[in-house]
């Protein structure tokens, strides 16, 4: 299986936005900060994003990104077909030309154990992922981390 890092990244982000909902609009430059993501990959990723409808942005000062809908009713995977990545476990893409043009012995395996994959992220939610604990920690931490860096980079 090869999930590259923008399936990863927009999972990622998605759970950011999730997490931090309580707070309104989240710019991207937050979501940079904590996930240490490249601001310009994320914006690439959110115009992807939005169009699949699974955000929406807030113009204006405050503004920022929102999830479109409750973070229970988004799928993993749903965030990562957004995004125009797979999770194939195929040598060929799902083509069926893995053998010189032809299917090889195995790949029925591999297209079953695709869409197994494929199964298990569609039944995971944003908001389950949201509320475990782990989870919660985790983005303590990180807006701790972020919230110190900025307290220092302002102090004289």
């Amino acid at each position: 299986m090869r999930l590259t890092t923008k399936g990863r990244y927009a999972v990622t982000a998605m759970l950011d936005l999730a997490v931090n909902a309580e707070s309104g609009p989240i710019c991207l430059a937050d979501i940079s900060q904590r996930q240490e993501i490249s601001l310009s990959y994320l914006e690439q990723l959110f115009a992807r994003l939005r169009r699949a409808q699974l955000v929406r942005s807030v113009r204006g000062p405050g503004g920022g990104y929102l999830l479109a809908m409750a973070p229970q009713d988004i799928s993993v995977a749903r965030v990562i077909d957004a995004v125009d990545e797979s999770v194939d476990t195929t040598r060929c893409g799902g083509l069926s030309d893995c053998q010189q043009g032809d299917t090889c012995l195995t790949h029925h395996l591999w297209c079953e154990l695709s869409a197994q994959i494929h199964g298990f992220l569609d039944g995971i939610t944003l908001g389950q992922l949201a509320a475990k604990e782990e989870v919660k920690g985790i983005a303590s931490r990180q807006r701790r981390r972020v919230d110190e860096s900025d307290i220092l980079a302002s102090a004289p």
